[in-house]
């Protein structure tokens, strides 16, 4: 017996890939009478290090932004992402905004992030955007489409950009 699709975590780089990629999740959502949680994981920012006179210094590159500015920037990202609703509303029609119990904007290495969100949330199905043209195909289905399917025991939808002959008139958020 397949297990039946309750909630679908759609992970967004924001991409017009995944742009479209949420057109699938919405429709799994709408014949599953499913929720979506979107997620996008802001990737970390490494310290680095420089020389200075007398020595190497560690410098954090986000030393000085305050935790206000954080909260204003993921509030941003999710606001950024309540527009995937209104243009798949556009696309396919309502419902759209009752379909999503959740925006989540954690920073984080985003396939682990995919990962424990996959899991602590109890989804079902994971849906995701790929680039990947000609040879690049392969590096950037790599790099994190794959990895989430070598790792995870959960179904995951990988959608593609469609070919030049279908029309898609949504330019990445």
């Amino acid at each position: 017996m397949i297990p039946k699709i309750k909630k679908i975590l759609y992970a967004t780089d924001l991409s017009k890939n995944s742009s479209y990629a949420f057109l699938y999740a919405t429709d799994m959502a709408r014949r599953y009478d499913a929720k979506i949680i979107i997620l996008h994981a802001i990737q970390p920012i490494r310290s680095y290090i420089y020389a200075e006179e007398g020595g190497i210094e560690f410098e954090s590159v986000l030393k000085g932004v305050k935790e206000e500015e954080q909260k204003m920037v993921t509030e941003q990202i999710k606001e950024h992402l309540q527009g995937f609703c209104k243009k798949a509303e556009a696309q396919m029609g309502p419902p759209c905004f009752e379909l999503v119990s959740k925006i989540l904007v954690p920073i984080g290495h985003p396939v682990e992030e995919i990962l424990k969100v996959a899991d602590e949330e109890g989804c079902d199905a994971i849906v995701l955007g790929t680039h990947g043209k000609g040879f690049l195909k392969q590096t950037f289905l790599g790099s994190v489409a794959v990895s989430v399917l070598q790792r995870t025991r959960k179904p995951v939808f990988i959608v593609p950009l469609p070919s030049e002959k279908i029309t898609f008139e949504w330019d990445g958020i």
